[in-house]
Parts: C-alpha cells; structure tokens; sequence
C-alpha cells in the first residue's frame, strides 16, 4: 500500500479502510481536494485520548507512532436535526450565562411560633404607647389594636354560641322513625300557627260593642261548658276551639243574655264536628241545656255562625302550642296535669284574650314548673321553640298565679273542682308559685 502525494500524515487513506465484509473498498477518482478536507478537520485536542478502532483495525501513523483520533464534521442532514442542534446549544449557552443561585427553604412556623410573634406585637404597641406620650399614636398601631380587639371579641361570640348550642335539646330526633309525628314539616307547621295567631283571635276589647251582656256572663258560660265537656268526655282539642269560636261570633255579633247559652251549646258542637270522631247528637245539648232552647233554635244557630266565621274553623289555639313546649320543656306527667290546669282557669278570664295563645301555653308551662320546683328558669331550649324569654312571660305567669290562689274560693270554681280529682292528679290542690308575684324576682 503506497499512499498518495495528495495525503499528509494524519490522514487514513480511504483505499486502507475496509468494510464490514473484510473487502477493500475503493476510492476510485472520486476524491476530494485537500482543502476540502482540511476546512472539515476539527482541531485535534491538547491531550492523548484513545485510538479508535473499527473493525478491528488501528489506525497508525507510517512511522509506527500511534495518533489520537481526528474527529471528522458530520454534515447535518436534514432541517430537524439542525433546529434541535441550534436548541441544544442555546440552552447551553444560557445555562453557562446564568449566575449560580442559592435558594434556602425557609423554616416552617408553628402555632407556639405564631403566638409568641402575636404576643410580641402586642409588647411591642404597648412599649410604643408607653413611650410616645406626646407624640401621635401611628396607624400601624391602631390597626394592630383594633385587630386584635375584633380577634377577641369573636372568639368570645363563638364560644358563647357554642356553650347556648349544647344547652339546645332536639326534641324531635327521637321521633324521626314516626311518620305521624311529620318531623320534616313540624318547624314550618309551629312557624305558621305562630304567624297566624293574631288573627284568629278575638280583640281583647269586643265586650265594648255588646249591649247586653259582659265579662261576667262570658266567665260563667264558659265555666259551665268546661263542665260539659267533662261530662261528655271530649278531646281537649274541643274546648279550647268552643272558647275560640264563641269570642270570635260575639266580637261580630251582638246577642242578648237570653241567647248566650244557645251561642255556647252551638259553638261546642261545631267544634265537635271538627274535632271529635263521635260528635254529640243535638238532642243531647238541648239536653244538657236544661231544654232552654229547640232543635230548630240550635240549627239556626249553628247556620248563622258558621256563616259569620266564614267556615273558619282552623285556626291555632292554645292546645296546639302546648303540646308543642310540653315537648320542649321535656315536662313529666304532673307538670303538664298543672299546665293545663292554668290555660283553663285562663280561659274564663276575659282579661286573658289579650296575650296570644301561644304565650298562655309557655307561660301556664313555665308557671307549673315554678310551683312545682320553685325557683325555676326558662331552659334555653324553651326560649328556642316557644320563642320567648322568661321576662316576656313574667305578666302573664303572675296573673295565673293569682288565679291559682283564688281559684278555691271563688264562685266559678268548675275549673278547679275538675282538676282536684285523681284522673287529673289532684294538681290544683298543689301550692301556687307566690314567689313569682314578687317584683324582685
């Protein structure tokens, strides 16, 4: 092998090199020029490197001495690779531009941490406030005490919040399995009746537009009906809407004494045909009336007040919120006996149309259970359902104690000789709350 004038050392002559196949391959006069080859020779590095091999051949100077490898510039081949080449080298360039940064991870602050810094502002303003007498105090400085002064009065309606939530019963969670108890709709239902109250009573003043009755006949009326209705052992419900419906037609209606007791007879049976299953046959109000009045005067009757009530008969009486705030007060058996009791000896007053039935209810419940574990307080969770606080009920719960007191020896005592039976557990031979008549109570 006898190289070419055109070569110098250093350069492998393409006829020595051999392929895969152990052939030689030939250059023929395919080559190029000398300054074509030497504008793509890259400058050999300062420091010997390895002999590259292929095929198992050394590459070698003529002289024997062994040549590091002579990097040969590979022309780019397509536009991608040029692109990606240009990238690659503008990252690197960025990269040896860029300073060296030094990040640190800050430490993490617990809450002993957070206090400690929240106690030091607070020194720190009043350091400042005890220094700076004579000069103004910074706004810095007033927000910081302002904030601060909000945080706490927060925390405080916080936890005021949570100790009235724990003293809050729920009453109907026991009941949540009882379709008849209609837990999903009870609160709406309370809502309603509470809004609608007002107007289904009579006003507290209609006596004034009567001619010839009073206060007076209504007490014994009534005091008579409840009587009646004892003896003919109807619901509760009944007598509460008979007293209903009576002030109601006479606060429309003017009647003379003689017809009173027919206004009576008649409003019971109305309300029993709401109320009862088993309504009492007329004959047997007539009856019961002393046969003061016909059949025909009682259907009159009957027709002219239904029609002046305009066929109203649903309306909220005192029974409905009792049963309801019995329920809150989570009361036993004889303070509900001495609840009832109360409402009733109301009923024959006329001077207790003016407080609404739901506030009789709370307060004949909250006056019972004074009498019977005196002194006692309105429990939150009363306040919540009846809403109503016990300085809102303090006047009427006075008045029914000084009903209680003379309920014994009045002359309309069918109220409490109802009551002084063993059915009804003797509750109105019990003491009277007299502390509550008390002004410093």
């Amino acid at each position: 092998m006898v190289g070419s004038d055109e070569n110098c050392q250093g350069v492998i002559m393409a006829s020595n090199v051999q392929g895969a196949g152990g052939g030689k391959v030939t250059m023929g006069h395919n080559r190029r020029a000398l300054s074509t080859i030497n504008g793509n020779i890259v400058e050999a590095p300062a420091y010997p490197c390895k002999v590259h091999k292929r095929n198992g051949i050394t590459d070698k100077s003529a002289n024997g001495v062994k040549n590091p490898p002579i990097p040969i510039h590979r022309p780019v081949t397509s536009m991608g690779d040029s692109c990606c080449f240009r990238k690659f080298a503008a990252q690197m360039a960025t990269k040896l531009q860029q300073p060296t940064v030094e990040v640190t991870k800050q430490p993490v602050q617990t809450a002993t941490d957070r206090n400690e810094s929240e106690d030091r502002i607070i020194i720190d303003v009043e350091d400042y406030k005890a220094t700076s007498d004579y000069d103004p105090v910074p706004m810095f400085v007033q927000h910081t005490e302002a904030m601060m002064e909000e945080i706490d009065r927060m925390d405080a309606e916080t936890e005021m919040e949570d100790v009235e939530e724990t003293l809050i019963v729920d009453i109907d969670s026991a009941d949540k399995k009882n379709p008849l108890a209609v837990v999903e709709y009870i609160d709406d239902m309370h809502a309603y009746y509470k809004k609608t109250e007002s107007s289904s009573c009579a006003p507290p003043n209609y006596m004034e537009q009567q001619f010839d009755i009073n206060e007076r006949m209504r007490a014994i009326l009534i005091d008579w009906l409840i009587e009646v209705h004892y003896k003919f052992d109807l619901m509760e419900e009944t007598l509460y809407l008979t007293v209903n419906l009576i002030d109601r037609f006479l606060a429309v209606q003017q009647v003379i004494r003689k017809k009173l007791q027919l206004v009576g007879v008649t409003a019971m049976l109305l309300a029993c045909k709401y109320e009862e299953v088993s309504v009492p046959v007329v004959e047997d109000l007539i009856l019961i009336s002393d046969k003061a009045y016909t059949r025909k005067e009682v259907l009159e009757m009957e027709k002219l007040m239904i029609n002046t009530l305009q066929f109203n008969l649903s309306v909220p009486t005192t029974y409905v919120f009792m049963m309801r705030f019995l329920k809150a007060a989570q009361s036993d058996k004889k303070v509900e006996l001495l609840s009832f009791f109360m409402t009733e000896l109301c009923l024959v007053e006329y001077e207790m149309l003016r407080f609404p039935p739901s506030m009789l209810a709370a307060a004949a419940i909250f006056t019972a259970q004074c009498a019977l574990s005196a002194p006692n307080e309105l429990s939150k969770t009363c306040e919540k359902y009846s809403h109503y606080t016990q300085d809102q009920l303090l006047e009427c719960s006075r008045l029914m104690v000084s009903f209680h007191q003379k309920a014994a020896i009045g002359k309309l005592t069918g109220v409490y000789r109802k009551y002084s039976i063993s059915k009804y557990g003797f509750v109105a031979k019990c003491p009277p709350a007299s502390f509550l008549l008390e002004a410093c109570f």
